[in-house]
């Protein structure tokens, strides 16, 4: 492995984690948007507020991290991809802007008509982003961003067939994520009946991204044959593993096995993210820019790996503890202590 392909590999690490954890952070909001009105989502919509409150603003770090890498240690696609691409990513950073904000907002406004326009806001946005950020996704796995500023058409670049594929799977995946994180969620809180419920959309939703990434083959080969052939090829042991992960998914959903289903389904989604990294390889840019092509010279790089391993010695602790102290089962409330019997003075002795 060059250098040049282990800090690519470092950031595409950040990229799972952002497709993992903010992936799940956006399918909340989407499963807020479908919970209902407001009486009858109004429980799931607190679970869903409980689970990512603590949690929604540390999973951009993993996406300022990934831009960070990409803008200092591969420049040139950097501005390749930000010139040709800016309409979907200004849209996917104004849904990012309006669901902080009205997430945040919501919780102390008392009016009714503004927390439902400000539950609009948060939920829509959840919707529409990871749309616009897979259409980005879409756009640069079908080689429709050459190198060169703005060198790519602005509009097809991400209106193709292969960007709405891309889109429409980031959406159902960030739900499928969330369902499933909250079937365990509502579990340690208690309430079965919520995770049974989240249970038959993770199910539900599962199926139909299965069937649509079925089709999603047909797409590919007709729009983007060098991507569709590195999936049909060199990747397809790691396209295996994920249909494997999401099976075996299924099956511990169906169980009731939630922990474990969280483990096997964030491990089909990491291998699909693989798979498209294998299929694309060595190319940054399809299909004339490769890795080594791409990257700054040796000096940057190194520097590169120093901030990136002093970083993760910081950062690294600090996310697991908050991770791992919100999801700790809720602790059972003390007993109350009983009083002292009075004494005869009339005093609590």
């Amino acid at each position: 492995m060059t250098l040049a392909e282990l800090v690519l590999s470092v950031m595409f690490v950040g990229l799972i984690a952002y497709g993992l954890f903010g992936g799940a952070d956006f399918g909340a909001g989407i499963w807020d948007l479908l919970a209902g009105g407001t009486r009858r989502g109004a429980r799931q919509r607190d679970l869903i507020e409980r689970s990512i409150a603590p949690v929604w603003e540390a999973n951009h770090v993993w996406l300022i991290f990934v831009i960070v890498v990409l803008w200092t240690a591969f420049s040139g696609a950097f501005a390749a991809v930000a010139s040709t691409l800016y309409v979907p990513l200004t849209l996917a950073a104004f849904g990012m802007i309006a669901r902080g904000a009205a997430f945040a907002f919501r919780k102390s406004i008392t009016t009714l008509g503004m927390r439902r326009f400000l539950g609009a806001a948060f939920a829509l946005s959840s919707l529409v982003t990871p749309y616009f950020l897979g259409a980005v996704v879409g756009g640069v796995a079908s080689g429709r961003v050459p190198a060169g500023i703005a060198a790519g058409d602005v509009v097809t670049s991400w209106v193709n067939p292969t960007s709405v594929l891309g889109g429409v799977l980031a959406v159902l995946v960030c739900a499928y994520l969330a369902a499933v994180f909250l079937c365990g969620d509502a579990r340690r809180e208690g309430s079965e009946d919520l995770a049974d419920q989240f249970r038959v959309r993770a199910l539900g939703t599962a199926t139909l991204t299965g069937g649509i990434g079925i089709a999603g083959l047909f797409v590919l080969r007709a729009d983007a044959p060098l991507l569709f052939d590195g999936l049909t090829g060199r990747a397809a042991p790691v396209v295996g593993v994920s249909v494997l992960a999401g099976v075996a998914a299924l099956v511990l959903l169906v169980t009731r096995r939630f922990s474990a289903a969280r483990a096997a389904s964030a491990l089909a989604v990491t291998a699909i993210l693989v798979g498209w990294a294998v299929a694309q390889y060595p190319y940054l840019l399809l299909p004339e820019v490769t890795i080594e092509e791409a990257a700054r010279g040796r000096a940057t790089l190194v520097a590169m790996l120093v901030a990136l391993v002093v970083g993760a010695v910081i950062l690294l602790p600090a996310l697991w503890y908050l991770y791992s102290l919100f999801q700790r089962s809720p602790s059972a409330p003390a007993a109350p202590r009983p009083l002292a019997p009075a004494s005869p003075g009339g005093a609590a002795g």
